[in-house]
This record gives C-alpha cells, structure tokens and sequence, in this order.
C-alpha cells in the first residue's frame, strides 16, 4: 500500500543507494571482457541466488502461492528482463554509457504510448508534450544534426539503446497486468527466469570460447551479481514501505545522472551542447509525465 505520510529517512537513503548502485551498470560493463549474453547470465544467476540466501536468513522462505497466469507472466517478464540486459550491454559496447543510458530512459515515454495504444489510457496534453519532448531529446542526443552526423558504430549503440528501452516497456506493462506479488519472491523468479532462458542462446549462438576468467573478471562478475543486483534489489524493494510513490518516480532518475556523471569522469565522456538539451529533455519530460 503507497505511504501517504512523510518518507521515511532510512527509506530514502535506501532508495538512494540502490539508484546510485544502478547508475555504475554501464561503467561495469566496460571492464568485464565477456560477451553481453554471459554477463546477462552471470547476472540474473548470482543476483537470484543472492536474494534466495537473504531470504532464507530474514526466514522469509515460505513459499506464496501463485496462480498459473502470475507464474507465466513472471517467468515470460524474466524472459525479456534477459534479454533486455544483452541489449543494453551490447549498447555501452557501441556508443558512450550517456548515449546508451539516455536511450534506455526513453522507457517511461514508450509506456505512455504504449499504454494508450494497448489500454486506452487517456493521453492528456501534458502527456503528449512530455512525449515530444523526449522525442526531440532524442534526436539531440543521437547526433545526427551535429556537424558529421552520427557514426554507424555509434548508430548500432543507440538503436540497440532503444530496443533495450522498448522491452524493458514490455516488461513494465507485464507487471502492471500482475495482482500484487511479495517483491522478493517476483524478483526471484524474474531473475532466475532471465538466466535459465539464456541458456539456449549461450550455447547455440555464443559458445563458450570467449569465457575466460581472469581474478579480475570474476571479482567484477560477483560485484555485478551481489550488488547490483542482490544488494540493489533488496535496497530498493526495502524502501518501498516508506515512501511516497511520487518519490520513488522522481528518485530514480538518480540513475541516469549517476551513469552519466561517472561516464564524464572516468571514461572520460563527453557530450556536446545539444546532448546535453537532448538529456534535459528526455529526463526531464520522463519525470514531469511521471509525476
């Protein structure tokens, strides 16, 4: 049930860690040498595992039941959650962390649209000009009308930003069409979904010659897992209780600016003039049409 009171502190640093955790993705990435297909599946592995363990400590293990259509839409948003992480890692291997970050943030304008095309949600006119807005960052943030154009390599990047942003919609409206589930026990499966579809892919189209792990590698693998993934979830999940919805909408666009900000300073990222607009549209018409 949403917190209609003040938002608890411990809450709001809880929800503020696990959103700065989520915003060091994309700089993670570009340090593990695996292909996007393992690394989504080391992920959603270590992090389900992760979140079993803390259960089973909290002695929170007893099972909800869950009827057939919970469980199928479950494992099918797991299924494409997989999938939308190799997505969005072959994006941060194509164009910069921002480019890639600021298209994965067009999700809250693609379920807008998509909310109105698929369950006749009204489209007010604040809707539609937030819809216009972060078009239009789009095209400032892809380059194409900077001196040049946008390369094809760069082009690959965000067009792989934006199907990662158009599942992860998918997935949003899968479980908005969900009747109130325990949020651990969700995740889980989710994750475990994610993993466990992978595997098919992993072996028919990846191969295992490209899996070579190094102590580097497999720290960096087991931070993926642990913290942005077990650690996040369980941060973010355990704020909810105390907080207003508003918050939590507004508060996670900590994410995108952390990605942002670490992809300046430490891989040395640069945005021009008209990316920066670009950003402050998309982020901005995202968080006004949330709220």
């Amino acid at each position: 049930m949403e917190n209609t009171h003040k938002n608890n502190p411990v809450s709001l640093a809880k929800l503020t860690g696990s959103m700065l955790i989520f915003g060091t993705i994309g700089i993670f990435r570009r340090w593990i040498p695996l292909s996007s297909a393992w690394m989504a599946f080391f992920r959603g592995t270590i992090g389900s595992l992760f979140l079993i363990l803390l259960l089973i400590m909290r002695r929170k293990n007893r099972a909800e039941h869950l009827n057939l259509r919970t469980v199928f839409l479950l494992i099918l948003s797991g299924a494409l959650i997989g999938y939308n992480w190799i997505l969005l890692f072959e994006a941060y291997n194509n164009t910069t962390v921002s480019v890639a970050t600021l298209c994965y943030y067009m999700e809250p304008t693609l379920v807008v649209v998509l909310s109105a095309l698929l369950f006749r949600e009204k489209l007010t006119p604040k809707k539609i000009l937030c819809t216009l807005a972060a078009l239009l960052g789009m095209v400032l943030v892809s380059g194409v009308l900077e001196a040049g154009g946008v390369s094809t390599r760069d082009m690959r990047g965000i067009l792989l930003g934006l199907a990662a942003s158009c599942l992860y919609a998918v997935v949003v409206l899968l479980n908005k069409s969900l009747p109130p589930v325990e949020p651990y026990g969700k995740t889980i499966i989710q994750l475990s979904s994610a993993a466990v579809v992978l595997i098919p892919y992993l072996f028919l189209v990846e191969g295992m010659a490209g899996l070579v792990f190094t102590p580097k590698t497999l720290l960096l693998l087991l931070f993926v897992g642990v913290v942005h993934t077990g650690i996040s979830y369980s941060l973010y999940f355990g704020s909810m209780d105390g907080l207003r919805t508003q918050t939590v909408a507004l508060f996670s666009y900590i994410d995108p600016v952390t990605a942002l900000v670490l992809s300046a300073l430490l891989l040395h990222e640069q945005m021009s003039p008209l990316g920066i607009l670009g950003a402050i549209l998309i982020l901005g018409a995202a968080a006004i049409a949330e709220t």
